[in-house]
């Protein structure tokens, strides 16, 4: 439990506890399983301070000197740490949820088990962050956010499975969903159901905007290959764009109807060797029919190429 006395001393403000720490430098604060919410700690000494289990939910620690400080198992949903220093500071098991860590510095802090989501990180500094407990090899990594799913994903072997899983078995279809063009992917989609892939479905029905390129491009890098239906390109060319001259890993199989003509700046995308040759189809079914041999196998073909060491 919090040491009542550091607590009174505490909620004197900032010049009252900063110049007792001054004072007394051999002392530890002990803070711990103190409720803290929406306390103004702006700029506090809080060096080496004791903080294992306590709230500071929505607390301003803005410009706070947390050196070294234990924030295990500490409560920072919404907190607000711009610009302080936490440079060797212990995070284990902290929640932090839409935390804002802007300019802050968190070198050398110890971050097992941490829940990270949706943090404010501008300019930042994350420099071998510690992911591992003391009993085992020390790892680190540079990115707080990364710094859970990669300790999950080296000690879990059900997420390497999944992840395994998904990379080999997703399939991106990236088509217009007119009522026409609906039916044709929906097929597909179905289709490469039986065969025991994971196919995502995309449509481009509403305006292209930054986020929605941005899904696009995550869905992409997670493909084993990518089957584009080109027929009345709308959105298509310009998500093209995006993702065939920055994925050179991953297949993209190009779909035309042969009832209609295939759009002017396509060719630029036929000088990158993962742009497969354009399928084209009389109709649904035949379409189906052929899905094996003509989209399926080719796009296999070409992942396993790429997939392959480059001679020397």
């Amino acid at each position: 439990m919090a040491d009542p006395e550091h607590l009174k001393i505490l909620k004197r403000g900032v010049k009252v506890w900063n110049k007792w720490r001054e004072e007394n430098p051999k002392i530890i604060p002990d803070l711990r399983k103190a409720n803290l919410r929406e306390a103004d700690l702006k700029n506090f000494n809080l060096r080496r301070t004791k903080f294992r289990k306590a709230t500071l939910r929505r607390a301003d620690l803005k410009g706070a000197k947390l050196l070294k400080a234990s924030l295990r198992g500490v409560d920072l949903r919404y907190a607000d740490l711009s610009r302080a220093d936490l440079r060797g500071a212990t995070l284990n098991y902290a929640l932090l949820v839409k935390t804002k860590l802007n300019f802050a510095n968190l070198s050398g802090c110890k971050v097992h088990g941490i829940s990270a989501w949706q943090l404010e990180l501008a300019g930042t500094q994350q420099k071998s962050l510690k992911i591992t407990t003391r009993s085992e090899h020390t790892i680190t990594v540079d990115n707080l956010e990364v710094a859970q799913f990669l300790y999950l994903l080296l000690k879990n072997e059900k997420i390497r499975y999944v992840i395994d899983t998904i990379t080999s078995k997703v399939v991106l279809i990236l088509g217009r969903f007119t009522e026409e063009r609906k039916a044709v992917l929906d097929a597909i989609r179905d289709e490469l159901r039986k065969r025991d892939y994971l196919p995502v479905l995309f449509d481009f029905n509403k305006p292209v905007s930054r986020d929605l390129t941005e899904t696009i491009s995550t869905l992409a890098h997670m493909a084993r290959f990518i089957i584009a239906d080109i027929t009345d390109a709308k959105s298509i060319p310009q998500e093209l764009q995006t993702i065939v001259p920055n994925l050179p890993s991953v297949p993209v199989q190009p779909l035309l109807s042969n009832s209609a003509a295939e759009y002017g700046m396509f060719e630029h995308f036929r000088r990158y060797p993962w742009v497969l040759e354009i399928c084209r189809y009389q109709d649904q079914d035949e379409l189906i029919q052929s899905i094996q041999t003509k989209v399926i196998a080719p796009a296999e073909e070409m992942a396993k190429t790429l997939m392959e060491p480059k001679k020397r």
